[in-house]
């Protein structure tokens, strides 16, 4: 064995050798840095995806279902609770005691036709006296148990908006949308807003959800248990610089009637913290510009062929929510 092979690596060599491994090493912890920067910027965008696609999507579902009519939760079969008479002012009771009529709904009472006579024994009636004691114009005699439904919809299930053509007083804005029915698909009617509150990148707003039963007492107050998006930005303009509202709608008249059948949404959001990369808040503008109400869209034609026994009114408890 030589005198080289006894002494082992030179001075130089290790010297050598550790140059090496820390470039090697600098090149592979440069590689993770810039790995988990890209990762910060791709968790920050995907993060603010996810929310503003959540919204969206509650709100296409939501305005959907505006404009659906129900009487009583779902599966629940109405009928009167006793028989009634023929009568101008006559009042009924319905089972179950869930079942919820206001004045001016328009109910389908019995079915089938008379055995004796061969008449039909069902009509529609107009609610009147009150929600609590509600009363109805009769002219037919019918049983206890026959049974009771409602059918059409809401002509207003997406409130029409305050400014033209509707001119709806309290109605829908570019930045509150209000709608009603069964928006849960439950059985139970609720009325429900929208409220769009855009802000800038130093202070961003924010997109609120308001839920409360159709017939509430009084609206509860918007707070921060309302917040379904945070970090709100003002919409960019559209091509011919006017600035572009979180919420648009087409309006068609028909008979005393306005209907919104379509809603367009368009909301713009940043990321919750700044891109590890630029440093800079990163923002998406998220457009939905055909939402259809497919419900006050059905009472929409129901209306163009002249059945208006379909066409249910807004109750008076959701015009009082609207203020």
């Amino acid at each position: 064995m030589s005198r080289k092979q006894q002494m082992g690596f030179t001075l130089v060599e290790t010297m050598a050798s550790l140059a090496v491994l820390v470039g090697v090493s600098a090149i592979v912890m440069t590689g993770i840095n810039r790995m988990m920067t890209t990762q910060g910027t791709i968790s920050n965008r995907t993060e603010m995806h996810t929310s503003v696609r959540s919204a969206t999507e509650l709100l296409e579902q939501e305005i959907g279902q505006a404009g659906r009519i129900s009487l009583a939760p779902a599966g629940a079969n109405v009928t009167l609770a006793a028989g009634v008479a023929v009568g101008g002012a006559v009042p009924f009771t319905l089972l179950p005691v869930t079942a919820k009529v206001f004045p001016g709904e328009q109910l389908v009472v019995d079915s089938g036709n008379n055995p004796i006579t061969g008449a039909s024994l069902q009509e529609t009636v107009t609610v009147t006296g009150t929600a609590a004691a509600p009363t109805a114009a009769f002219t037919i005699i019918h049983a206890a148990n026959v049974p009771v439904t409602v059918l059409g919809g809401f002509a207003s299930g997406v409130v029409p908006p305050t400014a033209a053509p509707a001119n709806y007083a309290n109605g829908s804005t570019g930045t509150v949308l209000k709608l009603y029915g069964d928006i849960n698909g439950d059985g139970n009617m609720v009325y429900v807003e929208y409220t769009c509150q855009q802000g800038t990148a130093a202070n961003p707003g924010f997109l609120y959800r308001n839920q409360m039963a159709f017939d509430a007492a009084a609206k509860p107050a918007v707070d921060n248990s309302k917040i379904l998006l945070n970090n709100v930005l003002a919409n960019p303009n559209d091509p011919n610089n006017n600035p572009v509202p979180c919420f648009s709608y087409q309006v068609l008249p028909s008979g005393p009637d306005y209907y919104v059948v379509d809603v367009a949404v368009t909301l713009t959001e940043q990321t919750q913290s700044p891109d590890p990369q630029t440093q800079q808040f990163q923002n998406e503008t998220k457009a939905l510009l055909n939402v259809s109400p497919r419900n006050v869209f059905y009472t929409y034609q129901l209306a163009g062929l002249s059945l208006t026994s379909r066409v249910q009114p807004m109750p008076a408890s959701v015009t009082n929510l609207l203020q």
